[in-house]
């Protein structure tokens, strides 16, 4: 057994200096790549910090024109609503003193129908009223005279038959 033993003792010897050479390659790449990391950093850097300097520039240049924005926003917001209820007032009072003015009006109207139709009535009695009066008078005097014609006319018939058929012949 002792002649195994210097065996496994250089074996774990050399398995140690083949960890260490490992370990010191992957520190190696390692480094490199780190190295690799950094100057790709610095060099995002290099391109980016221009545009966010920019970028805050531009933000602190826009920023009291964007708080100037709203405020004119919620002022002309204030303002416009103002004026809704102004407006609203308004129509509101012009409807309803259109409204009266109709009710005005319409109540005009009814009173000059009625004061017409009260003239009509008044006309039909007191114009057409003796008109109908004086008609039926001179219709009854047109039947009396038609009356008295005839009677007068049947009578002269009766006395000269001589004298009619003669009319008749006259053609």
């Amino acid at each position: 057994m002792e002649s195994w033993m210097p065996f496994f003792v250089m074996v774990t010897t050399l398995a140690l200096v083949m960890q260490a050479v490992i370990a010191l390659i992957l520190f190696l790449h390692l480094r490199r790549t780190a190295a690799l990391v950094e100057k790709t950093v610095a060099e995002i850097n290099s391109r980016l910090m221009p545009l966010i300097s920019r970028v805050q520039i531009l933000v602190e240049d826009i920023s009291p024109h964007i708080t100037e924005i709203v405020t004119d926003a919620s002022e002309i917001t204030y303002l416009a609503r103002g004026q809704a209820q102004k407006v609203d007032r308004i129509l509101s009072e012009t409807l309803e003193r259109l409204r009266m003015q109709l009710i005005h009006v319409d109540q005009i109207l009814t009173g000059a129908m009625e004061a017409v139709e009260e003239a009509g009535s008044h006309l039909r009695q007191t114009v057409w009223g003796p008109m109908v009066k004086a008609t039926a008078l001179i219709r009854g005097i047109q039947a009396g005279i038609d009356f008295f014609r005839t009677v007068r006319q049947k009578r002269d018939r009766t006395e000269t038959p001589g004298e009619h058929q003669d009319e008749g012949m006259f053609i």
